[in-house]
């Protein structure tokens, strides 16, 4: 398990290509509401629904995608794929500096780069698969996740530099560019990649786009691990908007502040990517990722009890912290094992049906969340989360009671 090892020149370029768009995509976190608002005069409904399109009509494209990317070579589809990205996003700098850019532009663009997230990270776990040993998977999702954190933490702020210094559409074009800088780098990656085979023709059936929810809900392991991920995911999301509105507008903290608090704790991340190899050595994978999926779920209940001032943001960093290092333990273990359990033939599916379910669930969760805090308050809304986040460790317990498949090259497990 050890994170230092080498996995290979076709996984470092393929390390690599994801390293540069995470990146990229990170610089410019939020900066599609930030152009409505400052270039187009947006107001807050203009600006949800440009989230919400982005979330819900980019899921619903992508539906089609899983069985298609299935019977096709991956790495083809993902360079494509971020091509279809970097073309999409290139539009929104040239429109700004011709004085043509406009809310519809921004919606469609969002839809686009939504669909085209989801069929990239369906091939990607496919072609991941593929190129690493399954021994290997581990460490390789722990390099991912590690990179993810590493671009979380460093990202946004790089971002609102450079857009300060140059402009509101600096770092779309810059994303742009890390998605053309990405397809070069899966192009490195070389040798021959074999064409799937196609058993049932090349012709789309209506069961092909089911397949993927198919497979999650009949695995003994996977559904319950499916719920427990959506649910987890969706409902700490749905806070984030109400712990803003609360922190940013009746508790007063200066938006430096507030970045602080989400920026710092993202260090956690990096931690606790590098911790998983470790812990399940010494362990055993499934206690490890019962533990770590358990605790993830402890954390939001602290939120509630923020305050104004400096202690405040320390309970905000101290619990994001905690969460973050929790989930960076459970990720990229809950990924490998999410891996192992699907047949080659099933990942793209498997993959772009779970994250369609993940974008839709947490769209209307952010939504019922919001009207829940202007109802209750935003400290209500944020403890009723954290309560039902309580319950969902029991879904883990179902999932560890499944015994292993004799072909998965299972950790040893005490």
């Amino acid at each position: 398990m050890g994170e230092s090892r080498s996995l290979g020149r076709p996984f470092g370029w393929l390390w690599a290509a994801y390293a540069t768009s995470t990146f990229g995509t990170y610089l410019a976190f939020d900066a599609f509401p930030l152009i409505a608002i400052v270039v187009l005069d947006a107001g807050p409904a203009r600006v949800s629904l440009l989230a919400a399109a982005g979330l819900l009509v980019g899921a619903a494209l992508a539906v089609p995608l899983g069985p298609w990317i299935e019977v096709r070579r991956k790495r083809p589809v993902m360079v494509a794929m971020d091509l279809v990205r970097c073309a999409a996003l290139l539009t929104v700098p040239a429109a700004y500096v011709l004085g043509a850019l406009t809310f519809g532009q921004l919606v469609v663009v969002s839809i686009l780069v939504g669909a085209a997230d989801i069929a990239f990270t369906a091939a990607s776990g496919a072609c991941l698969k593929a190129l690493v040993r399954p021994d290997d998977l581990l460490a390789a999702n722990g390099r991912f996740e590690s990179t993810l954190w590493t671009a979380t933490m460093l990202g946004p702020p790089l971002g609102g530099v450079a857009i300060g210094a140059f402009g509101p559409v600096t770092t779309v074009a810059a994303n742009a560019v890390s998605f053309l800088l990405s397809a070069a780098g899966i192009r490195a990656i070389g040798g021959t990649e074999p064409r799937p085979a196609r058993a049932r023709g090349t012709r789309l059936r209506a069961g092909d786009l089911l397949e993927g929810w198919r497979h999650i809900l009949t695995d003994p392991a996977l559904r319950p691990l499916f719920l427990n991920v959506i649910l987890v995911n969706g409902l700490i999301m749905a806070t984030a908007p109400v712990l803003a509105v609360l922190m940013l507008g009746r508790l007063g903290f200066a938006p430096w502040q507030y970045a602080l608090a989400f920026a710092v704790p993202c260090a956690g991340g990096l931690l606790g990517s590098r911790l998983a190899g470790p812990l399940v050595a010494r362990f055993g994978r499934r206690r490890v990722m019962l533990a770590s999926g358990t605790l993830r779920a402890c954390w939001l209940l602290g939120l509630p009890f923020v305050q104004p001032g400096a202690a405040g943001i320390a309970l905000v960093i101290a619990v994001e912290f905690g969460l973050i290092t929790c989930v960076g333990v459970f990720n990229p273990l809950f990924a490998t094992y999410r891996l192992e359990r699907t047949p080659p033939d099933r990942v793209a599916r498997v993959l772009s049906a779970w994250s369609v379910t993940g974008k839709l669930t947490m769209a209307g969760l952010t939504a019922l969340w919001g009207v829940l805090a202007g109802v209750t308050g935003p400290r209500l809304a944020i403890a009723a989360a954290g309560v039902l986040l309580l319950a969902t460790p029991l879904l883990l317990l179902r999932a560890a009671r499944v015994p292993p498949e004799p072909e998965q090259a299972l950790s040893p497990t005490p």
